[in-house]
């Protein structure tokens, strides 16, 4: 397979400096996009949505950590093992991470979020708009643990 090379569309600035599993919805932070490589028009029209979704890199995982073999997540043993493509936490292949938050101002190429579980610091590889067209169309199921595991995540 062919190898790509990404370049950070941005940094997170501000909210957590340290990981902690849960109590993300208050978090304040501001995607701070590339004023080197885009001009302000690039965020034109951003401040019509309510919600972005925000590609990043777990870039403080160590790559050694992370494991491929089937694991409960967070090591809760009452949970079932699962994959690693059934897990959304840091410890995967390319330490990509996925997050939507509610953007709540776009100053610039500042994008001010609420609720984005990255840290700061964090490279941002890409920004999109939530839009609900690209959401599932019918119903969604999951298994019962990722309940668990997400009551106090948000």
């Amino acid at each position: 397979m062919r190898e790509f090379h990404l370049r950070p569309v941005g940094r997170v600035s501000g909210g957590r400096d340290e990981w902690v599993e849960d109590d993300w919805a208050g978090v304040e932070a501001v995607v701070r996009l590339d004023a080197d490589r885009f001009p302000p028009e690039a965020t034109l029209g951003l401040d019509e949505f309510s919600h972005l979704e925000v590609v990043f890199l777990f870039d403080r995982v160590d790559e050694a950590a992370i494991r491929l073999e089937p694991r409960p997540a967070r090591g809760n043993p009452e949970w079932p093992p699962v994959g690693v493509f059934a897990h959304r936490g840091p410890f995967r292949p390319n330490r990509i991470g996925v997050s939507r938050c509610r953007l709540r101002a776009v100053d610039g190429l500042d994008l001010h979020v609420t609720g984005l579980d990255a840290l700061d610091g964090t490279p941002v590889l890409d920004v999109k708009p939530c839009v609900r067209e690209f959401e599932p169309r019918g119903p969604v199921s999951q298994p019962g643990w990722t309940d668990d595991l997400m009551r106090d995540y948000y």
